[in-house]
């Protein structure tokens, strides 16, 4: 496959949420962070630096997802939002909507949701529709 420089995901794991880990409360990070146990509450990046989340087979994220790059193998519920490059392998189950720029979607991926494209002018209003909820 050929994929633009920005489509590759990040090589390093600054972070990692472990397999026998639950985090109840909001999560924000810079650079690469993978998720194997439970999150209970948003995970974001800030917007100022574009990071990598990758949410293991077996990790579980319940509230909304907003990174430039998200690889997703296990499940999210709440609304999933990449700025950059979104990858649903063949385990991801998401419920809820997903709003990507450049979706890369595996047989046997779940989505119940609406997929929804984000072009230049469709991201900046997201943006600020993300910063008065939150």
């Amino acid at each position: 496959m050929f994929f633009k420089k920005s489509n590759r995901i990040q090589d390093s794991i600054d972070t990692l949420i472990g397999a026998d880990t639950r985090i109840e409360g909001n999560v924000h990070f810079t650079g690469g962070l993978r998720v194997d146990g439970v999150v209970r509450g948003n995970v974001t990046e800030p917007n100022a630096s574009p990071s990598t989340l990758i949410l293991g087979e077996k990790g579980r994220i319940e509230g909304a997802v907003t990174a430039s790059k998200v690889v997703i193998i296990g499940n999210v519920v709440g609304p999933v939002t990449s700025g950059i490059f979104i990858e649903l392998q063949a385990t991801a189950h998401i419920t809820g909507d997903v709003y990507y720029k450049s979706l890369e979607m595996h047989t046997g991926a779940v989505i119940e949701g609406k997929l929804v494209f984000l072009g230049d002018s469709a991201k900046a209003a997201l943006d600020n529709n993300l910063e008065t909820n939150l």
